[in-house]
């Protein structure tokens, strides 16, 4: 009998763990911008991708290279249609066909296609006519799609940016702005009719961009800070990237879309800048992406979805040198085109050997300490700038919401107890 709960618990361990693992890390994926003249073969990024806990990673366009590098990995691929392309793809079923025969048909299965994004922020593009054309080319490419028993699980979708939202604080007050009310409860019932999620790019940095005071940093980098009370909902927030995809949340679910769920395409910060371009430092980026990667895994959610972490991307893969604008444009990546890291943000598996940084830029190694109420994990963050070391300092985040591992493990534990008194 003892052996029989013995076995039990070491069974029921496993996979909870493996559970909680496989869960987390499904939640982290990449942009692969490629706005770049220097770019490693398709071949080294995949076999870099792989060396990372990376699931995930997003093309701006439909890359054969890219797709054949990973077909048969675990990685899961978001394909992009171009802004261009959505006028023939909306009025022309056949033009949607033949997009479909010739970059993801080809693909699959052997390629993992989660989703096609028929445009990146075509709403807020400058183009008004695309408006109106976008939900009919999102339904002809899903028809296309459904047409292949092997591209039929293929979700079909689109990136909106947060200029979508009229309001978005305090994040229950979350509103889509009435002149494009319209054109989202179009796209928005096809997104529920096909289970497709609603894709969205909210960045932390943009909104200290607009209010670089000292409080609003520690909020936007998920560092101790006293947090935002919203008065609507009574919930307090601790970090604005939660407020952000809450506001989303909250807009979504005013309009009468409470079950589409949500996917953050982008999200980053830039580790340099020009002079005049506040908080763009290797420090800054750090702090802000490793610790949204704990995070996530920590599987937290946010205030108004708790217990479960939002699909997030992270941008980007490399630095784009080509892109046009500020420094901070061609300054997002995590990796420089050598493979070498810009700063580690903690995705590098701990058997990897791809993950070298310069002697001048920074290191993290995220971790678990033990508080005294849970273990958490944390960022640990040590930088050189201009060739002066900077002292070390770390960057915690506080899993507390039902779901989080720390909560979890306190229900597995409960679990333990009932089996051994039985």
């Amino acid at each position: 009998m003892e052996t029989r709960k013995l076995l039990l618990l070491v069974a029921l361990f496993h996979v909870f763990s493996s559970a909680i693992l496989t869960e987390s890390q499904s939640m982290i994926g990449i942009n692969y911008g490629q706005v770049a003249d220097n770019l490693p073969p398709a071949s080294a990024t995949a076999q870099l991708l792989q060396s990372t806990t990376i699931s995930k990673l997003r093309l701006y366009g439909a890359d054969a290279a890219i797709m054949q590098s990973l077909a048969g990995t675990d990685i899961s691929l978001v394909l992009g249609v171009s802004n261009s392309d959505i006028p023939s793809l909306a009025s022309d079923p056949s033009a949607a066909a033949n997009w479909a025969a010739v970059n993801v048909l080809p693909y699959v299965p052997s390629s993992s296609i989660s989703v096609v994004s028929v445009g990146n922020e075509a709403l807020n593009s400058g183009d008004p006519s695309l408006a109106s054309s976008l939900l009919p080319a999102m339904q002809n490419l899903r028809t296309a799609l459904s047409a292949s028993a092997a591209a039929a699980s293929v979700k079909v979708s689109t990136v909106h940016s947060m200029a979508v939202l009229a309001q978005s604080d305090p994040p229950s007050s979350g509103a889509f702005h009435p002149d494009l009310a319209a054109s989202l409860t179009g796209v928005l019932g096809f997104l529920r009719d096909a289970g497709s999620p609603f894709m969205i790019n909210p960045y932390p940095f943009f909104a200290y961009r607009s209010d670089p005071r000292p409080e609003t940093l520690a909020f936007c980098l998920f560092q101790p800070n006293p947090g935002r009370l919203d008065a609507g909902s009574k919930l307090t927030y601790t970090n604005m990237f939660d407020a952000q995809v809450d506001a989303v949340r909250s807009a979504l679910d005013s309009l009468g879309f409470p079950e589409v769920e949500i996917v953050v395409a982008e999200t980053g910060w830039p580790y340099q800048g020009d002079p005049d371009e506040v908080g763009t430092t290797v420090e800054n980026a750090m702090a802000f992406n490793g610790n949204l990667v704990a995070h996530l895994r920590s599987m937290a959610g946010t205030p108004l979805m708790p217990g479960r972490s939002v699909e997030t991307y992270i941008f980007a893969l490399y630095d784009e040198d080509l892109k046009s604008g500020p420094t901070s444009e061609r300054s997002f990546g995590l990796y420089r085109a050598d493979q070498t890291m810009n700063y580690d943000a903690g995705l590098a598996k701990p058997s990897s050997s791809i993950s070298n940084t310069s002697p001048s830029q920074a290191s993290a190694s995220p971790g678990w300490t033990q508080s005294a109420e849970t273990c958490v994990p944390v960022v640990t963050v040590q930088a050189r700038v201009d060739g002066r070391p900077m002292q070390s300092v770390e960057r915690c985040y506080l899993p507390s919401a039902v779901g989080s591992p720390a909560v979890m493990s306190l229900l597995f534990q409960y679990v333990a107890v009932m089996l051994l008194l039985t």
